[in-house]
């Protein structure tokens, strides 16, 4: 019998490259995985009974109770996880390597008899999926954990600095489902300023062909040369929110 859908934390997880193993890998990191996430739970104080999950095989969904704080998930959850799988590969072989992708979603989920629906649960399971999230993994090569939430996370978490997150290190990517829907959301790859392998147009920059020329020094009737001046907004971090910017410089600076 169906439930009455309640609202969820939605935490999906899935292993970088699990089907290309053979079976008896496939079987330890599995174990590894599930061992590194009830690790880390433990130590953050996420109980068992908070914590819906369910098996997808190379991944797990984990329906979290709202009653639980999304900064303890975005915060102390995801360093423990990153640094649980930190020590697992001090050990592992590198056919055993356990790197993940995680999606951070909310909304309301129901459960029936055999098994989780909602529109909020499809959305985290594309987000995790979506290919822009690959592309960053495979582009921080001493990555463990890629960390993806929606943009309703973002504006709602995120963004506010929380203790123990960083906005600064997350960056926003839009991408395409197959269904032709975009969905908006934030990239961070724990120990790495900000994600790699973002095309500047996913990553809020501006295309190459699209950017102004660098400024120039040219030579005064003094003989000094004109100093040029340049107003930009950097996007906020958790002092202060975004900045204007103004530099005085004789060629590039970058921001």
């Amino acid at each position: 019998m169906a439930e009455e859908a309640a609202h969820h934390w939605i935490v999906v997880l899935d292993i970088e490259n699990f089907s290309s193993r053979r079976d008896p890998v496939q079987r330890r990191i599995r174990a590894a995985m599930y061992h590194v996430l009830r690790d880390a739970m433990e130590r953050v104080g996420l109980a068992a009974a908070d914590v819906v999950s369910e098996d997808r095989g190379d991944g797990v969904l984990m329906l979290v109770k709202s009653t639980v704080s999304p900064v303890l998930i975005a915060g102390p959850f995801l360093r423990e996880l990153d640094a649980g799988l930190g020590e697992y590969a001090e050990g592992a072989k590198e056919d055993h390597a356990v790197r993940l992708r995680l999606a951070l979603h909310q909304g309301l989920a129901e459960r029936d008899d055999d098994g989780w629906s909602g529109d909020a649960v499809n959305t985290a399971c594309r987000i995790v999926d979506a290919q822009p999230l690959r592309d960053v993994l495979v582009a921080a090569p001493s990555a463990r954990t890629v960390f993806a939430v929606s943009d309703e996370i973002h504006r709602a978490v995120i963004r506010h600095g929380h203790r123990g997150i960083d906005p600064a290190a997350y960056l926003p990517c839009d991408f395409a489902t197959k269904h032709g829907e975009t969905i908006s959301i934030w990239i961070t790859v724990p120990g790495y300023p900000a994600p790699p392998g973002l095309p500047a147009t996913a990553s809020g920059g501006v295309p190459p062909e699209e950017r102004p020329e660098p400024a120039t020094a040219e030579p005064r009737r003094d003989g000094r040369p004109h100093v040029t001046q340049h107003a930009d907004t950097v996007q906020g971090d958790m002092v202060a929110g975004d900045k204007s910017v103004t530099v005085h410089n004789t060629g590039n600076v970058r921001l």
